[in-house]
């Protein structure tokens, strides 16, 4: 984002003076709305109704750091520390990818496949902020649901959104999280989840003495090594993408955005290895990128899958591709 005026001076203490002085920044109309409501902790249709109320010093200054910080190009989730994504409010922070509107087309595809299955196992890689596994557990309560990452901050940042958005006593149990990159979590050294805290150790000496959010210690040998239906939204952009170096993505965690390679190094990983952690007809989802279709298609083909397509995103543009395992 280019740099501009500072958005308002101190001295301007109302609502409609500050939104006028912001008219004459470079900052989006709605992001101004968006960052004045959170400084001053208001609706924003208070921004309306008590446009002429005299503010805080304290209150406008929080506002100016966000301004200022969102002109410096900071993602608005960011500031906010928060992302609505499939009607529920996510915490975000700079460990995990900010959770985008497209990606709900994973949870829409998963919900479907498992329609008419009692209780289905559900798999999300990559979970990040736990957007798609929290989100699927939320539409399906019965679902018993594993998520994992490779990342323990991004693993503490879903635990602590699924505690916040998950009822404890939901008819599929507690979110199940896993350290661990892709497939490997559930290898020796897989991530013990215990009741608010993420510990490493080797299932063979497991602690399952203590509590867990299921109710009983949760070691890699009690978690469903095959699932009904397994989704991920990977790295998919290629390392010499220059939009890495634009917007948004410059300040979200690099890792969750390319393979560093040609974008389809983890997807050949994710199709290569869910066979073994499929049930029968089991469902394999994956995000990719806007040209990566017929590739992500013809990966899922040569592995043995069909019922193999591509789902459009309302931009019309093939962003999921999927198909069915007959053979486990």
């Amino acid at each position: 984002m280019s740099e501009g005026h500072t958005p308002t001076p101190t001295t301007v203490a109302t609502v409609a003076a500050l939104l006028h002085a912001a008219a004459r920044s470079p900052l989006d109309p709605r992001e101004v709305r968006i960052l004045l409501a959170h400084a001053l902790g208001w609706p924003r249709t208070a921004l309306i109704t008590r446009d002429q109320d005299r503010l805080e010093p304290a209150a406008v200054a929080r506002y100016q750091a966000l301004a200022q910080r969102r002109l410096a190009g900071e993602p608005v989730a960011q500031l906010l520390g928060q992302r609505e994504f499939y009607g529920l409010e996510f915490s975000v922070t700079p460990s995990v990818l900010i959770p985008r509107p497209e990606t709900e087309l994973l949870v829409e595809q998963a919900l479907l496949a498992c329609v008419g299955i009692v209780a289905p196992a559900l798999l999300d890689l990559g979970t990040g902020s736990g957007a798609i596994a929290i989100a699927l557990a939320y539409g399906r309560p019965d679902a018993r649901v594993t998520a994992t990452d490779r990342s323990v901050e991004a693993l503490g940042v879903a635990q602590q959104n699924a505690d916040r958005l998950l009822p404890t006593d939901r008819a599929g149990g507690a979110l199940r999280l896993l350290a661990g990159d892709w497939f490997a979590a559930f290898e020796s050294n897989a991530a013990v989840q215990t009741q608010g805290t993420l510990r490493a150790t080797d299932t063979s000496d497991a602690d399952t003495s203590g509590p867990s959010v299921a109710g009983t210690a949760t070691t890699q040998a009690a978690v469903a090594q095959r699932f009904h239906v397994i989704v991920s939204n990977p790295p998919y952009i290629r390392a010499d993408d220059p939009h890495l170096l634009q917007g948004d993505l410059r300040f979200e965690p690099r890792g969750a955005l390319t393979d560093e390679a040609d974008g389809l190094s983890a997807i050949r990983a994710i199709v290569a290895g869910a066979p073994a952690h499929l049930l029968a007809d089991g469902a394999l989802w994956i995000e990719h990128g806007y040209d990566q279709a017929p590739d992500v298609a013809a990966l899922l083909r040569t592995r043995g899958f069909d019922a193999v397509e591509s789902i459009a995103d309302l931009a019309g543009i093939d962003r999921i591709t999927g198909g069915r395992w007959r053979c486990a």
